[in-house]
Formats: structure tokens, sequence, C-alpha cells
């Protein structure tokens, strides 16, 4: 022991220090290359791809995509759309992807079934991290300052124009380029399965209630089958409760009737927001106040109010929950293709011929176009300005 204190005394010489420190670099480079080694490992199509529920599902699409097999024959493989460039966040990303491993242990997309269950959740996760970082990823690719628009189809460079010029990023149009795209309505489907299921409970006593959907509007109190009735209430109409009676409830609407145009109950004077279709009986028992001038138009108009009963089960007082469904839709009807217009972009009547343009390029039925309307006008610029 007391030699070992005497050798500690003893000066270090600088070939030692020199030694050590040769030493120290050797192995910091050899670390630093065994790193560099696994981080490109990872980043390879083969590791990507080592794992089932990858290969048999999105490497699949990837190989029918344009990254996969171009003319030009430049590949761009996963890591190039999913991994950043920059070493920080690479690192960030790296990290993260330890919830990748948990999953796969977990065994959450083992199968293509459970795989398509999920492939919504997915989808939105990563186009929301593309949106987040303005298509990072993309950009190292396409650079804007080298694209010539004129050599793309002409439909194509007016789009293109029009989104740079709107700064829009990459995959705002560009979802489903490499891989299929998820079944959009699944989400706001199933917003909408829960909104019914729980609407006696939301609704309880409540005094004023939202319409789900298009349903049947009754001057008097159907006994059996309801019927078509004496009008249809239309999807976001809010109602007055004023008598419940099983499944039936007396309802009040309030709204605006164009003079001259006495079947038809809008939500706002001078917009075109439907709230009820009345049939000429329905609308002679309409209660009309006096006569006002919208300036826009010239148009006269009045307030009028209405009685009826509606079945309980088509209303809920479940405001938010209804908004969200509206927006789940928006995003999987708008945003699939383009950035998702807000809809205070437009004052409420554009937003008619603006959704009637876009529906043959959605998946939407007849009442979800309805509803997608009414989401869209309800929220327009001119009726935040009305208070609406």
């Amino acid at each position: 022991m007391a030699r070992f204190r005497e050798w500690l005394k003893k000066p270090v010489g600088i070939g030692t220090m020199a030694a050590v420190a040769v030493l120290s670099a050797g192995g910091a480079l050899a670390a630093w290359g065994t790193f560099s080694v696994v981080i490109e490992k990872t980043n390879s199509l083969e590791f990507c791809i080592s794992c089932h529920s990858m290969q048999a599902t999105v490497f699949q699409e990837y190989k029918k995509s344009p990254h996969f097999s171009n003319a030009s024959g430049v590949r761009a493989i996963c890591s190039d759309c999913h991994v950043p460039k920059e070493f920080g966040p690479k690192m960030v990303a790296k990290v993260m992807a330890v919830k990748d491993l948990w999953h796969t242990a977990l065994g959450t997309i083992d199968t293509p079934e459970k795989f398509e269950q999920n492939r919504l959740h997915l989808a939105k996760t990563v186009w929301a991290k593309m949106e987040a970082t303005d298509s990072r990823e993309c950009r190292s690719c396409h650079k804007q300052d080298a694209m010539d628009i004129h050599k793309q189809t002409p439909k194509a460079a007016t789009v293109m124009a029009k989104g740079l010029e709107r700064g829009e990023t990459c995959i705002s149009c560009h979802k489903g380029i490499a891989h299929k795209l998820p079944d959009m309505s699944s989400g706001y489907r199933t917003l909408l399965t829960d909104i019914k299921t729980a609407a006696p409970s939301a609704s309880g006593s409540a005094k004023t209630l939202y319409a789900i959907e298009t349903t049947p509007f009754h001057a008097e109190r159907p006994s059996g089958e309801a019927g078509k009735g004496d009008g249809s209430v239309f999807p976001l109409t809010h109602v007055k409760v004023l008598e419940r009676d099983g499944d039936l409830l007396k309802v009040e609407l309030s709204g605006w009737v164009q003079e001259g145009v006495k079947r038809l109950l809008v939500a706002a004077k001078g917009r075109r927001i439907f709230e009820l279709s009345m049939t000429e009986k329905l609308a002679g028992t309409v209660t009309l106040g006096e006569a006002e001038s919208d300036p826009d138009t010239g148009l006269s108009w009045q307030t009028g109010t209405v009685a009826g009963w509606v079945k309980a089960s088509a209303f809920t007082a479940d405001e938010a929950g209804l908004s969200a469904y509206g927006a789940e839709m928006a995003s999987a009807a708008c945003g699939a293709c383009h950035s998702q217009p807000q809809p205070g972009h437009y004052p409420a009547n554009q937003w008619m011929g603006i959704i009637k343009d876009m529906k043959d390029g959605t998946a939407l039925t007849a009442e979800d176009l309805r509803f997608l309307q009414s989401y869209y006008q309800l929220r327009a610029k001119d009726m935040v300005a009305h208070g609406g």
C-alpha cells in the first residue's frame, strides 16, 4: 500500500500523458464510430421493415408509390420521410421511437386487422408531426427554389401555385403519397355513434337541445308511426323544449323567414342556414314578427317562431360533442386533399357553393353534407360578427 502511495506521488511524464490522450481520443473515436454505425443501421430500409407488422402493411403500399419506383430512379426510404436529418431532432426522434418497441411487445398492430383499426390514429399522428415541422423531411429533398411547377401537369401546377401562395405545407395536400389513406370516416362515425348512444342521458332535463341529424317535425303530436311529418329540422338547429312525453318532445324553434318564402326557417336574417323546412300547413302556424330589411340584399325578413313535436332520440344537449363531430368530419372530408379551410374564411352563404362544388370529391352522404354545411355556416365570418 505504501509503495502504491509513493507511485501516485511521482510526476506524470509527458509520454504517459500523451499515451493517455491518444488512448482517450481513440476510445472516443471508436465509440462515436460505433454510435454512427448503429444510427445509420437503424435508418436503413432493411431495419425499418424488419418487423412483420411493417413488412405486411405499409411496406407493400410503399412499393407501389413513386417514392419507391419512379422515372428518375431516385428512391426515398422510410428514414428520408420519417427521421430528421439534423442531429438534435434526429436524436429526439430515436428516443421517441422507443414507444414503437413497446407497442411491438404489446402486439398493438401485429396483425393487418389490428393495423387497420389503428391506421387513422397512426396517420393523424404523423401528419400532425409533419405540420408542426412545416414538412421538414419532405423539404430535405423537395426544394421550393428548385421546383419548376410549369413542368407539372396544368392541374397540378395550378394547385401547387395556389398552395405555395397560401404558404401551405407539403403534407396538407400530399397525404397518402406513400401509404394508403385510412378510412377517414371512421373517426367521425365513431363520434356520431357515441353522441347518439349518450343522447338520452346527455339531454336529461335540459331546456335547449340540438338536432343531431335531419329529423321530421310534426305540427301535432303523432300517434303510432310518426311518418314524414309536416317539416324537417336540419342538423345543429337548436330548439327550446316545451314538453316531454316519452320519446317525443314538444319544442319551439325560432329563426327568420324571408317575406314570400314562408316555408323555410333560417338561423339568421339574410343567411341561408336552414333550420326548418315546412309544409304549407305548418307554415301557416308560424308566428311572425315585424318585417325588417336586410341592408346587404334589400330583401325583407321577419322573425318566426313555431312549435311542434319531434323524436327525442334525434336531439342532444351535448353541443360540444356535436362541435367535435363536425370538426372531425371537416378534417376527414376537407383535410385529406388540401389544407383544411377554417369556417371563418368565408361568409355563411358562400359556404353553400363551396361544399356543393367539393362534395363529389368526398365520400360524404347527403346527410353528412347537410351537417357539414350547417357546421361551417354557423361558424362563418359573418355569423361570428352576427353573434352566431
